[in-house]
């Protein structure tokens, strides 16, 4: 059985599915913003214990739509933003690294949460045109004011990830994985190894895996679940360190995604589940 909660940074305990809030908020404030509001407060409702945001989703209305939902907010209710990821357009994202920018955007985002000290900051992205010592030295900065508990990186590789544990304590990776996309699979079993919580972004999977008839709709049938929560269910057996953050806009979305927290795969299942990616992976050409 998956434990139900992780300690990020060794004493920030969270439920080990939490919410992402990105599909609250269009590229401004969201388009029906009290379902917005819904769907946030029914998170927390389900036992949502952290919720994922960023400075850069709708240009800071996201923050502020959390803020109206859930402030003052609950006694461990944790919720997580990031800064580093600049919005030149609605499609469009560009690091943003400066150390200035990051320590600019770190104050921007206390206030719109009203907040006092932000539990986990992270790193959206590493920007290339900054020096990684010197984005490392601004949350370092924000740690030691104490506008920061704990730092996080997102997108990071295994290297980088060691070269920032030289700096700075790590307590999360946020990186792009599911059951179909197993790119970062290093830094996942990295993570593992180090007790570093790795947040899955984008964590139900798509493509083959999910057609019907495919793996995960003959997992969900046999289970009586739907392949979503399959693959959630799957992400949560796959390490202890996983805290895959599902988005949605809908009520109906979310609660479907939180009951895979009482789902429990067979190991048949879960294997099986797996070598479809390995297989994939054994005949694909080498490099």
């Amino acid at each position: 059985m998956a434990d139900e909660t992780i300690d990020i940074g060794g004493d920030l305990s969270v439920r080990r599915l939490g919410f992402g809030a990105m599909r609250l908020t269009d590229w401004g404030p969201p388009r029906d913003r009290p379902a917005a509001i819904a769907v946030a407060r029914r998170a927390v409702e389900l036992g949502v214990t952290l919720v994922d945001t960023a400075d850069a989703y709708a240009l800071g209305a996201n923050e502020e739509l959390l803020a109206e939902a859930l402030h003052p907010y609950p006694s461990g209710l944790v919720i997580a933003t990031k800064a580093g990821q600049s919005r030149p357009g609605r499609d469009r994202w560009k690091p943003l690294g400066r150390p200035e920018y990051l320590i600019q955007q770190a104050e921007l985002s206390l206030r719109r949460l009203r907040l006092e000290r932000i539990e986990l900051f992270q790193l959206h992205r590493v920007d290339p045109q900054v020096p990684f010592a010197e984005q490392l030295g601004a949350l370092k900065q924000l740690r030691d004011d104490g506008k920061i508990r704990h730092i996080g990186l997102s997108e990071v590789g295994v290297a980088q990830l060691e070269e920032a544990r030289r700096t700075v304590p790590i307590a999360s990776v946020q990186n792009l994985y599911n059951l179909a996309d197993r790119r970062h699979e290093d830094v996942l079993d990295y993570c593992e190894a180090a007790g570093i919580a790795f947040i899955p972004w984008f964590p139900v999977a798509g493509g083959a895996h999910a057609l019907a008839g495919g793996p995960l709709a003959q997992v969900a049938q046999q289970i009586g679940g739907t392949p979503a929560q399959v693959a959630l269910a799957w992400l949560l057996a796959r390490s202890p360190v996983t805290l895959p953050i599902p988005g949605t806009s809908s009520v109906v979305h979310l609660e479907e995604n939180m009951a895979a927290m009482d789902i429990r795969l067979t190991g048949e299942q879960f294997g099986r589940l797996d070598a479809v990616w390995r297989e994939a992976q054994s005949l694909e050409p080498a490099g």
